[in-house]
């Protein structure tokens, strides 16, 4: 039996864009990072140099991937791009704002609130199956560079399915505190098997001195 060492992952959402501005939903739609989120991108990866790190994998939506671009000009790692890191699709909710939402699909939305795991908006995907392939894309990793650490630039919904699915946690909205935003939150592979090993890791959020180590 061939022995693989840790993989471990540090997951990271992509900085700032302009529907996170005016708080639509953008699930697998895309929309440009701001300039302030351009300037975060850049400064983390200042702040993540101090960190050692063999690659970057990637979600291939394009504000991951601009996330990337830019805190790779720092780190200057090889760059993998998985669609198996896509944020949740939301189906037709996507573009929305959660005030339309409520408006417009009043029933689904009350009912999709008691179990929202397992939940499938109109038109898109659940939450486990979110799940599903952010962990194949994991595994794949852990296969293809056993033992190495990677930066896994990605979505929200991505890092809470695998975070929540690996821990006690169960509910989105009142466990949500536990992922604290701009944060950096580190899993590891090992024997088939995904573990957290340290959430909000490190703190990358704007008022953050750049000084300051996890």
């Amino acid at each position: 039996m061939t022995y693989h060492p840790k993989t471990c992952f540090g997951l990271l959402r992509h900085t700032v864009t302009e529907w996170n501005q005016s708080r639509r939903i953008q699930g697998q739609a895309d929309s440009p990072l701001t300039l302030t989120g351009e300037t975060l991108a850049l400064r983390w990866g200042r702040l993540l140099a101090g960190n050692f790190w063999n690659r970057i994998l990637s979600s291939d939506l394009g504000r991951a991937r601009r996330t990337t671009e830019l805190i790779n000009q720092e780190l200057n790692l090889p760059v993998t791009l998985d669609p198996r890191l896509r944020e949740k699709d939301w189906g037709k909710w996507t573009g929305k704002t959660i005030a339309q939402l409520k408006m417009e699909f009043t029933d689904i939305w009350v009912k999709q609130m008691p179990s929202e795991w397992d939940f499938c908006p109109p038109g898109g995907e659940s939450f486990q199956s979110v799940w599903k392939r952010g962990r194949e894309a994991l595994a794949a990793a852990s296969d293809c560079w056993p033992g190495e650490k990677m930066l896994v630039v990605t979505h929200e919904g991505m890092i809470k399915s695998l975070v929540y699915h690996e821990s006690t946690l169960s509910d989105f909205r009142k466990d949500e505190q536990c992922l604290m935003p701009y944060h950096l939150h580190c899993l590891t592979f090992l024997s088939g098997r995904l573990e957290i090993e340290h959430l909000n890791f490190l703190n990358l959020s704007p008022a953050f001195p750049s000084s300051v180590q996890p």
